[in-house]
């Protein structure tokens, strides 16, 4: 039986990510013309002809101000899901403001779409030890699920102790369902798109996501931002070379590998590709995936 895999897309524009944050302002957003309307949908359209649906995470300043780019979104049978308001990284709020960003993302977003907001994905995967309280808080607040951890090691990012299969943090409700790993060695490879599946060679992508679905018979998550499919995008200027090298390393192949992943494996929404474990009655087979 073919597994099959999560598509997500982690909808903000190119000037908000965290690798420009010391050069571009949150209160300089607004000067930006928007590029993220105009690529979601080039991606919309992608995903319909592949046959594909998927998850995407939205920031909530950005549907506030691209209301039809999610209206589109849920008409066209993706799940809506939050990626906070303003991008903050949950470790830089305290649970009080977290909770204030989670909610008003959470409302906006089900305004705009009609459709109920259940999922979470935090800011440059900024939930793990250091926000304990951000489980009990985001489960308070009706999300039912997370995906947010990312079991590697990385300098901005990154909980390489955390399990690599969907578990439920003590205490809460709220499954969180961890990005795409495998071992080798004692250590975690990334194997859940964004940079990483830009630098490396597509071939090693495709042969570990093979050897997840087929050896162990796990689903893996899927992520890219819009921002990576459009090579023409405004320069940031003032950025450090390695914000740089990172943001705009192979934008004009991600496309042609694009469209190679979505015919070489099986892909749908979070909601439907996890939906056992999502059930009210997963505890035990959450624990059986952890195990």
């Amino acid at each position: 039986m073919t597994v099959c895999n999560a598509m997500t897309v982690d909808v903000e524009d190119y000037f908000q990510v965290q690798a420009f944050a010391p050069v571009v302002a949150r209160s300089a957003w607004d000067g930006f013309a928007p590029r993220v309307d105009a690529n979601v949908a080039r991606i919309l359209d992608r995903f319909a002809a592949a046959g594909v649906h998927a998850t995407f995470f939205t920031l909530g300043w950005v549907a506030e101000r691209q209301p039809r780019m999610v209206r589109r979104i849920v008409a066209e049978g993706h799940e809506l899901a939050s990626h906070g308001y303003g991008h903050a990284l949950v470790h830089s709020l305290d649970p009080a403001q977290f909770r204030a960003d989670v909610r008003r993302a959470r409302q906006l977003l089900e305004d705009i779409g009609g459709v109920a907001v259940t999922g979470y994905r935090a800011p440059t995967f900024s939930l793990g030890k250091r926000t304990p309280w951000a489980f009990p808080v985001l489960a308070e607040e009706g999300y039912r699920y997370s995906s947010s951890t990312y079991p590697i090691r990385h300098d901005l990012y990154g909980e390489p102790n955390a399990p690599r299969f969907p578990y439920r943090p003590a205490g809460v409700t709220l499954t969180e369902l961890p990005l795409t790993t495998i071992p080798i060695g004692s250590r975690n490879f990334p194997l859940a798109g964004g940079g990483y599946f830009r630098l490396m060679p597509y071939r090693l992508f495709r042969t570990g996501l093979t050897r997840l679905n087929r050896r162990e018979r796990r689903p893996g998550i899927f992520y890219f931002h819009p921002w990576e499919i459009d090579p023409g995008q405004p320069r940031i200027g003032g950025a450090s070379r390695m914000a740089r090298f990172r943001h705009y390393l192979n934008l004009a192949a991600m496309s042609g590998r694009l469209d190679r992943l979505l015919r070489d494996f099986a892909w749908d929404r979070i909601d439907a590709v996890f939906a056992d474990l999502l059930a009210d009655s997963a505890p035990a087979r959450l624990a059986e995936a952890v195990a």
